[in-house]
């Protein structure tokens, strides 16, 4: 395994982990927190650079079957991840407490959403590279 393929498997999996801890933390805690925020801006950041890294990887030709679905699944998840990020931010910061306490439902969906290219990447990742 190369330095970048592991990198990017380090960011994307980091992703996942930041990113479950916010929006599982979020609606074990009834409301919106900052520590929610941080964790969905790290998800963010690293989902970003694992997305780099593995779009350099896609360059060198190195994918298998399904990879222009995967890459589309994947820039859809981290627009709507960055969206949600964004969203959370400015709802915290203007202390809206009815939709800090329903966020977490915006969140659950998103996150949902977001398993797809993470999952579609893991299978893509053990099928044959042409």
């Amino acid at each position: 395994m190369n330095l970048l393929l592991l990198s990017a498997i380090i960011a994307m999996t980091t992703a996942l982990v930041c990113y479950s801890l916010g929006v599982w933390g979020e609606k074990r805690a009834g409301t919106l927190k900052p520590v929610h925020l941080a964790a969905f801006w790290g998800g963010l950041l690293c989902d970003m650079t694992g997305t780099e890294m593995m779009r350099r990887i896609a360059e060198t030709g190195a994918v298998g079957a399904g990879g222009n679905l995967h890459a589309a699944l994947g820039a859809a998840a981290l627009l709507l991840m960055g969206i949600h990020t964004v969203w959370a931010t400015v709802t915290y910061l203007r202390h809206n407490t009815d939709l800090m306490r329903t966020f977490h439902r915006f969140s659950l969906g998103v996150w949902s959403l977001w398993l797809i290219p993470f999952v579609s990447g893991l299978i893509l990742a053990n099928l044959p590279h042409h």
